[in-house]
């Protein structure tokens, strides 16, 4: 139940940005808050070292080069995710319409939001379970918020499937490893190379 409650406020900050106040970086900004005083206000005990330590393991070049990839499959299979076509007016309207924007947005996202995201995820909130752990889906869910009116309801499915299976796969790797480095280097990679198919197409 505690990670539960320390996940809602993240929900909520999505919300608030995207359809209340219809700004992308308040919806980030808040949502990293959300995340930073969640950790704070429940005592952490997880090392902040860990974010750059972990060995290397059999599946940290898998995950690196599939994280590496998921821009680039989503740029070329792009119509089969039947993304609306109003989706650069959206993104505009939330405060991203021209490239000195996109590019500021794409550089805070993929250099601050995977550490701070894996330290709450699977650092902070993290499991040793090797099955699915509700942490997995509570990570994926959030996402459906952004994604909500910009894709088709299937592609909505599809990617909290995906989600919740990148979730579980960057929990076993830091799990394995003993630490969050492949999985913050791997959530960077697909956060920049999404971002970067997401820009192109939309501009």
């Amino acid at each position: 139940m505690k990670r539960i409650a320390l996940s809602l406020p993240t929900y909520a900050a999505i919300y608030l940005g995207i359809f209340y106040l219809q700004n992308a970086w308040a919806a980030l900004l808040g949502f990293h808050f959300s995340l930073i005083a969640g950790i704070l206000l429940s005592k952490p005990t997880f090392p902040v070292s860990a974010l750059f330590k972990g060995k290397i393991t059999k599946w940290s070049i898998a995950s690196l080069l599939i994280c590496g990839m998921s821009g680039i499959l989503l740029y070329f299979l792009w119509d089969y995710f039947k993304i609306f076509p109003n989706l650069p007016n959206e993104l505009a309207s939330l405060g991203l319409s021209n490239t000195t924007e996109w590019m500021l947005f794409i550089a805070y996202f993929t250099g601050i939001n995977p550490f701070i995201e894996e330290y709450f995820w699977r650092g902070h909130l993290g499991s040793d379970a090797k099955g699915f752990h509700y942490i997995d889906f509570l990570y994926a869910g959030y996402h459906l918020l952004v994604l909500y009116g910009k894709v088709h309801p299937f592609s909505m499915i599809f990617a909290f499937v995906v989600l919740s299976l990148a979730g579980w796969f960057w929990r076993q790797i830091a799990r394995e490893g003993k630490g969050l480095l492949i999985p913050v280097l791997g959530h960077a990679l697909a956060d920049f190379t999404i971002l970067m198919a997401v820009y192109m197409k939309s501009v």
